[in-house]
């Protein structure tokens, strides 16, 4: 059974990849600006036309909203640079974007690099010479931005569309675009023939640059930008002097250059008060020349606390993350779907409250099982989004076969705690009371990993803004992030675990707690018919049908081991009752293969109607415009059918006869996002949104600019009044913990 359990516990965790589907296809779109609610972008031109054979320069114009920031190619401590794919013509060549100087945002202890404010990102097209004169080339981009604040960071995707006219000769400047794209080309860092040197000792970088534009002058105030993270330590000051030939900055150096040293070259971008070049620096000593005039001056932030200064003496973001994180854990234990797994654990705690020490370890296995959990899954979801993918949390129970899986193991545990058969011990150890669980330590921290992944598609208050704000920061804060939720998640019963004084409020072991074993025999056998009826929304009749197969080899494969277990209770062998209780499971492990392999069928986008609520339709960005068009108010619920929370807000505020009198009388519509598949523009919401997992409720009025965002925990009463009665207060991203 540990091989089994094991087993499976893998499939959960390694199968989801196999999942992955393409993105989705740049579509063209109309030109002009695109927004979102914290950036607008455009296209431009720097001059009127391109000639035939000559190289064009175009622009993505940023307008970022106030307390908002973009980042540049090198973000800092956190964040992301600005990417731009794109669809042209036939022959038609993009350069790389020309990167203007960025700002110093220092923002509760950490220093990111970036953008505010409007900013122009140059690029040049090359056009070809077979460009006829007196047609356009539709120039294409999608723009993918990582638009953040103070309190947290949103990746908005915009496709943008420029039709740039051919005609012969030279082209004046562009008349609304074409003088800021030439200053900021004027003023964009190039080589200068500046020799660099870079030199690592007694643990300080310092960085000689001379000749050039640097020799014979005061540099004045002076900052070195690395091309790559991790070179030097962004928050630290730079300090430095000056010489006749140029400079030397003396900077902290970075975690990467810490752990390994300088390993070769060093690229990025030298600011000075006489202009700013790009600069590679060899490793050496600094050039003769670049110190004896004076000390450098300290070069200042252009954001010197940034929007967080408040942070200084209060929660820095990272901080708020993780103690968001810890109540979003804590309130976890309250959601439905974590009842089944929470109650066996609380029984199980319950068997050995009296016996201190055995209470002591099994809490802290229990911790070290939720950890762990969460770790290899939160490893997942950020290598997958590093690596592209638009998942988000709880994205393992989009996979068909890992919902299969789970099904297969809440049997196997249900038939477990029925007395089916015994895990760890024979007659004697069904007879002495232990709860159905793998013995001691071993047994709670199965119990703590069991309850991560069932709780995982669960996503409580607080912990919006905690995963909002993990899936944007370094991977070690991340993780840092996803340890406290589980923490938070464990944090109840390792207080009791840890506290003789409660353990000591606790009924002793009897009787009882066998009744109360096959009691809770029942929420399991609930969540396996629950998970199997995910798995039939994933994919099809065809499926569901192998996966039954398969949940009744295993359950004769455990019952053929449970008597063989009861033969050997009587002194006797047992040899085949298991030799055929293994051939089952075997079995069952084929028929669930055969399950998941089934072809899902594909999604239609079929309205519905859902008990006396109102009728919905699918949801899409262009629905949503489309009604607000019309003046008429949206209700949008990205929901999915393994997502327990979502389902009871279903049933009790969103279908009800008042939630459907109040859409009548407000004219509203009722739009339903479905996440149980994979669908990447659900996610692309879910993150516009902050969010890394369903529920999400938003409230679209005519008129505002911004969504509201209804609480994760709805009442009809709360949906009414919403509807009814829209707050200009708090429209727009709800607040953490909101």
């Amino acid at each position: 059974m540990n091989l089994f359990v094991r087993v499976l516990i893998l499939l959960a965790l390694c199968m989801w990849p196999a999942q992955a589907v393409a993105q989705p296809a740049v579509q063209s779109t109309a030109a002009g600006p695109q927004r979102t609610e914290r950036i607008e972008a455009e296209l431009v031109p720097m001059s009127a036309w391109a000639a035939p054979g000559s190289t064009a320069v175009v622009a993505v114009k940023q307008t970022i909203r106030a307390d908002w920031h973009t980042y540049w190619r090198n973000p800092g401590d956190s964040g992301g640079a600005t990417t731009l794919t794109w669809v042209l013509p036939q022959g038609v060549r993009a350069g790389d974007i020309v990167w203007p100087v960025p700002e110093r945002q220092r923002i509760s202890g950490l220093m990111n690099y970036g953008y505010s404010g409007v900013v122009y990102l140059p690029v040049p097209v090359e056009i070809p010479a077979s460009a006829r004169p007196g047609t356009t080339l539709p120039l294409t981009v999608r723009a993918l931005f990582l638009v953040c604040s103070a309190e947290m960071c949103v990746p908005d995707e915009l496709t943008l569309r420029l039709d740039l006219p051919v005609r012969e000769g030279a082209a004046p400047l562009d008349p609304r675009h074409g003088g800021s794209i030439t200053a900021v080309l004027e003023n964009a860092p190039r080589p200068a023939g500046i020799e660099a040197r870079i030199a690592l000792e007694d643990g300080v970088l310092t960085l000689g640059a001379a000749g050039g534009p640097l020799a014979g002058r005061d540099p004045g105030p002076s900052y070195f930008f690395p091309f790559e993270g991790g070179i030097i330590d962004h928050p630290a000051a730079q300090t430095g002097a000056w010489g006749p030939q140029g400079l030397a900055l003396r900077v902290q150096p970075g975690g990467e250059t810490q752990a390994t040293g300088l390993t070769g070259p060093v690229g990025g971008v030298l600011v000075t008060a006489q202009g700013a070049w790009e600069i590679r620096a060899e490793p050496g000593a600094a050039p003769a020349g670049t110190t004896g005039s004076g000390a450098l001056a300290a070069a200042a932030d252009a954001t010197p606390e940034g929007p967080g200064a408040e942070a200084g003496t209060g929660l820095g973001i990272f901080a708020q993350a993780v103690l968001f994180a810890i109540l979003g854990g804590l309130i976890l234990n309250l959601m439905p779907c974590v009842f089944p797994i929470l109650a066996m654990k609380a029984a199980s705690l319950a068997a050995s409250a009296h016996d201190v020490r055995h209470a002591r370890r099994d809490g802290l296995a229990f911790l070290a099982g939720v950890l762990t959990t969460f770790v290899l899954l939160a490893g997942a979801l950020l290598a997958l989004r590093a690596a592209g993918e638009a998942v988000g949390w709880g994205f393992q129970l989009q996979s068909p076969p890992v919902t299969a899986g789970l099904a297969l193991l809440m049997l196997a545990v249900a038939l477990n705690l029925s007395g089916v058969f015994h895990v760890g011990g024979g007659l004697q150890g069904a007879g002495s009371g232990p709860l159905a669980r793998l013995p001691g330590g071993l047994g709670a921290f199965f119990t703590g990993a069991l309850a991560v992944i069932v709780a995982a598609p669960c996503t409580a208050p607080f912990m919006a803004f905690a995963l909002g704000a993990a899936l944007v920061m370094p991977w070690p804060m991340a993780l840092l992030v996803f340890l406290g939720l589980g923490l938070g998640l464990a944090l109840p019963f390792v207080v009791v675990s840890l506290t003789p004084g409660l353990l000591a409020r606790l009924p002793r072991p009897g009787p009882w707690m066998e009744r109360l074993k096959g009691l809770l025999a029942f929420p399991m056998y609930a969540t396996a018919l629950w998970l199997a009826w995910v798995f039939s929304r994933q994919t099809g009749a065809e499926a569901l049908g192998l996966l039954f197969v398969a949940g009744l080899l295993l359950a004769l494969g455990v019952w053929l081991t449970g008597c063989g277990q009861a033969e050997r209770g009587f002194g006797r062998r047992g040899v085949l009752h298991l030799t055929a209780g293994v051939a089952a499971l075997l079995l069952a492990g084929a028929a669930l293969i055969m399950a998941a392999r089934v072809p899902a069928p594909e999604a239609g986008p079929v309205a519905s109607v859902q008990g006396a609520g109102p009728a919905s339709a699918p949801w899409s960005a262009t629905a949503v415009e489309a009604a607000l068009a019309e003046g008429r108010p949206v209700l949008v619920n990205f929901t999915a059918d393994w997502c327990v929370t979502c389902k009871i807000n279903e049933r009790t505020s969103l279908t009800s006869a008042g939630v459907k009198a109040a859409m009548e009388r407000s004219n509203a519509v009722y739009l339903v996002g479905d996440w149980t598949r994979r669908d990447d523009a659900i996610t692309a919401e879910l993150q516009r949104h902050g969010r890394s997992g369903v529920p999400l409720y938003l409230l679209y009025t005519p008129g505002s600019s911004e969504p509201r965002v209804l609480p994760q925990l709805l009442t009809e009463g709360v949906v009414v009044d919403a509807l009814m009665k829209p707050s200009p207060v708090g429209r727009g991203l709800e607040r953490p913990g909101a």
